[in-house]
């Protein structure tokens, strides 16, 4: 029997590669959800922040795991708009879990590094380290893994995934953290240009098509399993390539034959008087998926650029 995966978010970065593996993958297809750039009958237009439109979609794709990709994922944008952000990390999260269980569908929940404070000497962490986001998204997202835990601890039909930082095959650089820095280099290129980037905080960028081979071990592995309350039920998943922001600037300017003199490199940390404060270092431990024995290697950063 084929069995299907329903991918929230399946519109962005992520959710793009998900729908991809499972599709890929024998005996598994994918179904897409987006909303505002929804493109029906490929991707379905569902409002997830609407109860109702979720069940509906859930009793219409009959899915045997829904992978929640969608979220609001940059740190400045949740800060501009903390009432939207918490409404779709927390609460549609929340909302979807419970019809999901309700319906015995396991759920995988995409969360973040940034969960963790980051302070130096503390990575990496493993996944039962104490969280405390230093950011409303980091908030937002680990508010977010309680309500679906809290949802499904009784079947186990529920699991968090956290990532770090995100690159891969994009429709526009600013869809990634990652990729928008080409465009930073770029800029550097300008004449009497003065760009300052971070050389303090340490990065871990894992390739989203990477991410999206791991969920699909996942979901196999939880769907596979017969006592699932025994399993896991928060997962990590991170490559091992190390960079700051100024690092990747420099590696791409290195693989594109440019200069980099119009930028500069800035080791201060963080504004004391910034709205988001970002962490040092959230690097994720993989032991837990290494005990399930899913793959964890990763692309390695240059090669792929």
């Amino acid at each position: 029997m084929t069995r299907r995966a329903l991918v929230t978010g399946a519109t962005g970065l992520l959710g793009r590669q998900v729908v991809k593996a499972f599709d890929r993958a024998a005996g598994w297809e994918a179904v897409g959800t987006g909303f505002t750039r929804a493109n029906p009958p490929s991707i379905l237009k569902v409002d997830l922040c609407n109860k109702d439109d979720v069940e509906k979609t859930l009793d219409a794709v009959k899915p045997q795991v829904v992978v929640h990709c969608a979220a609001n994922r940059f740190p400045d944008k949740c800060d501009i708009d903390p009432v939207g952000t918490k409404a779709l990390n927390i609460q549609a999260s929340q909302n979807l879990a419970h019809a999901a269980n309700s319906r015995s569908i396991l759920l995988i929940y995409i969360s973040t590094d940034y969960v963790f404070p980051g302070r130096p000497g503390d990575a990496p962490y493993e996944t039962d380290a104490s969280p405390s986001p230093t950011n409303l998204y980091g908030e937002s997202k680990l508010d977010g893994e309680r309500a679906v835990i809290a949802e499904t601890i009784s079947s186990g039909l529920g699991v968090v995934l956290r990532v770090p930082v995100l690159y891969g095959e994009a429709n526009e650089s600013k869809e990634s953290a990652v990729n928008v820095l080409l465009d930073s280099v770029w800029k550097a290129q300008e004449k009497d240009a003065t760009i300052s980037m971070d050389d303090w905080a340490l990065r871990y960028p894992t390739n989203t098509e990477d991410v999206g081979r791991v969920t699909k071990d996942i979901a196999t592995k939880y769907l596979d399993t017969a006592d699932k309350k025994n399993l896991p039920k928060i997962l990590q998943f991170s490559s091992e390539d190390k960079f700051t922001k100024y690092g990747i600037c420099q590696l791409f300017a290195e693989i594109m034959g440019l200069p980099l003199d119009g930028m500069m490199a800035n080791k201060e940390g963080n504004d004391p008087n910034a709205s988001v404060q970002r962490p040092y270092d959230c690097h994720l431990s993989t032991k837990a998926l290494k005990e399930l024995e899913i793959n964890v290697g990763t692309q390695n950063f240059r090669d792929w650029w």
